[in-house]
């Protein structure tokens, strides 16, 4: 009955997709739309005639889940007319009508920000939180950032890696006064994150939230680089430096040792979270032929069928067993042991450098939000907390500067950032707590230099040389050069 408001349209290469029909609007259509609700996690900026502009945070309907190999097709949720196709990696699918609508409006609060800022002073008021005063070089090929990080954190101690990091890239000028170990955590955050090494992977096809790859014993070296990861995140957060990945929810609650419920299953595997939902709700099992197995595919493409019970290909999932059957796939999944002892090693080296009762003092998302940050760029908190030099905040040059960070998009502003500070995070408290030459330090705009030259970068003091450009749209092509070619320097000062 609900597929007779939906009509069957084909488009110009012959590919049908199902478009809903609103002559009715009772609940079951609601119900069917919802199924097919998803909300943009990105922006997407249309390249073809038949891409459709997607903004974060936008929801949209999904009409055809197959459109092609990483395409969808569908429309905005509040206008039907506006279609066309987008990238599945873009959207995360609605589970109901309001949870993501609620995830949206649930930004970083206030009131979170000052609980959260309250625990971290805890957490590095405590005596193995103390920086000492003394350095441990580490001299790394940038070329080679991944091995060469590898051999020099593995064969320091502990307490070398808790004196003062100075990172020295070889064959290159610069004195690090915070920039370049800003930028080494960010540059080796995006290696250990490269599924190519085998040691992590995305956690499901729609998300880039890392998990560890069960495969990684391939690399009979494994369990080592997996302490590796743990003393860099324990480094990261030791030293007040931003990953530049982030890990399922799951992950941050192993690492702190809590358990995993069955609530963490939409993290784990949100297609089989969705799709037991579906089966604890719903009757007539018996029509959709499932038998007492699980599919597995690692990361080769190779699906192995995992039976959760002897002889369990052979068992048929019914109404009266189905009950079973759940509580067999959700403890296969959250109880899983694939990767166990790599857990076990990249825990090792993360508590090697954090105390052990961290788990007392924040929960798993303080974790996430300690080890990352942010991501989301709050541009009036960000030119609330700039201190200006040569300049004060009504030249012309500095309005057009901020108008031209707020016409820019999340990409661009997030390469404005990691120009300016060596990395595209931000602080769950905001802007004010910017780090730089290991103490806080505001983002600062300096006036220097004539209008030919392009805007450069101090990483290690957050700040930009900008000239007194005299025009918006001088200043624009200026910065978005100079953003795109230029990474900053390293100077002394």
């Amino acid at each position: 009955m609900i597929l007779e408001n939906y009509v069957i349209d084909v488009n110009d290469k012959g590919k049908k997709r199902i478009e809903y029909n609103n002559n009715n609007n009772n609940k079951e259509n609601e119900e069917l739309i919802l199924k097919n609700v998803v909300i943009a996690i990105n922006d997407f900026s249309a390249k073809e005639y038949d891409q459709l502009d997607i903004k974060k945070d936008e929801f949209l309907i999904v009409t055809d889940w197959n459109y092609k190999e990483g395409w969808v097709y569908g429309h905005r949720k509040d206008n039907k007319d506006e279609k066309g196709i987008f990238p599945k990696v873009f959207i995360k699918i609605c589970n109901n009508k309001n949870k993501e609508l609620q995830k949206v409006k649930s930004k970083i609060t206030p009131e979170y920000r000052i609980k959260f800022d309250e625990k971290i002073k805890i957490l590095r008021n405590k005596k193995e939180m103390k920086i000492y005063d003394k350095n441990t070089k580490l001299n790394i090929n940038r070329n080679d950032i991944f091995n060469d990080s590898f051999n020099e954190i593995m064969s320091k101690t502990p307490e070398q890696l808790k004196n003062r990091l100075v990172i020295h890239y070889n064959r290159e000028e610069g004195i690090d006064a915070g920039g370049l170990l800003r930028d080494f955590f960010y540059q080796i955050s995006k290696e250990i994150g490269n599924p190519n090494h085998l040691l992590l992977q995305y956690s499901n096809d729609n998300s880039y939230e890392m998990q560890i790859n069960p495969m990684s014993f391939i690399n009979t070296e494994h369990l080592k680089y997996f302490r590796f990861i743990g003393r860099i995140i324990g480094l990261a957060i030791f030293h007040k430096q931003y990953l530049s990945l982030t890990f399922n929810l799951p992950f941050y609650k192993k690492l702190l040792n809590k358990t995993i419920e069955f609530s963490d299953m939409e993290f784990i595997d949100p297609e089989i979270y969705k799709n037991i939902q579906w089966l604890k709700n719903n009757e007539g099992v018996e029509n959709l032929c499932l038998n007492f197995v699980i599919n597995e595919e690692n990361c080769f493409g190779e699906s192995k069928e995992i039976e959760l019970k002897p002889n369990g290909a052979n068992v048929d999932v019914t109404d009266s067993n189905k009950n079973e059957y759940i509580d067999l796939v959700v403890q296969y999944k959250i109880n899983n042991t694939n990767d166990k002892e790599q857990f076990n090693a990249l825990k090792r080296g993360f508590y090697e450098i954090i105390p052990h009762d961290i788990n007392s003092i924040l929960n798993e998302i303080d974790l996430k939000y300690l080890i990352s940050g942010i991501n989301e760029i709050d541009v009036n908190d960000w030119e609330n907390n700039t201190d200006y030099e040569g300049y004060n905040k009504n030249d012309i040059t500095i309005i057009n500067f901020w108008k031209c960070v707020r016409d820019f998009d999340n990409d661009n502003q997030t390469k404005l950032l990691l120009f300016a500070t060596g990395n595209s995070q931000v602080p769950v408290t905001g802007f004010k707590d910017l780090q730089g030459s290991g103490k806080i330090q505001h983002f600062k705009i300096k006036r220097i230099g004539n209008i030919k030259d392009l805007p450069k970068s101090h990483t290690c003091f957050n700040r930009i040389d900008l000239p007194p450009y005299t025009s918006y749209t001088q200043l624009k092509q200026k910065l978005l050069l100079a953003i795109s070619e230029g990474m900053g320097g390293f100077s002394m000062e």
